[in-house]
């Protein structure tokens, strides 16, 4: 079966999959502003409910944001919810967390060093290693700057 142009460009546009960007930018802006306003939900309880400064709410809400990321990485959940919601599960505090987790659940049957210890960072490290260099370079231009 031979094609023209037109014939060939109507049956690749048949098969290629629709632009869904927009839908994908309103769930990735949905929830990672549910994330964020759990995480003031949960500092303005610290500050409220336990008497905690703000400058100190702040990390531990910070800690509590990790640990239920970690827990719904463990349970199998966040990565439901992260099909849905796409980067804004991704970008916060949270995806960090479930980064550094999920290799740690995917490689535990290798066992504990050679397996978790191992891969651990497998996904976060290239994060960690850039993002200090990054906060270096801005240290010195800082230092020679200032």
């Amino acid at each position: 079966m031979k094609y023209d142009k037109n014939s060939y460009k109507q049956v690749v546009d048949e098969y290629t999959p629709k632009n869904k960007m927009l839908k994908n930018c309103v769930w990735a802006f949905i929830f990672g502003g549910a994330i964020c306003l759990l995480g003031e939900i949960i500092k303005n309880v610290f500050m409220s409910g336990f008497n905690v400064a703000e400058k100190d709410a702040g990390p531990m809400s910070s800690v509590v944001l990790v640990a239920l990321s970690a827990l719904l990485t463990g349970l199998g959940w966040y990565d439901k919810l992260g099909k849905i919601g796409g980067a804004g599960t991704v970008v916060p505090i949270t995806g960090f967390a479930n980064s550094v987790v999920s290799p740690a659940l995917e490689y535990k049957r290798e066992g504990f060093i050679l397996g978790t210890a191992a891969n651990i960072f497998k996904l976060a490290g290239p994060v960690l290693v850039f993002g200090y260099f990054s906060a270096f370079i801005v240290g010195v231009l800082s230092l020679l700057f200032s």
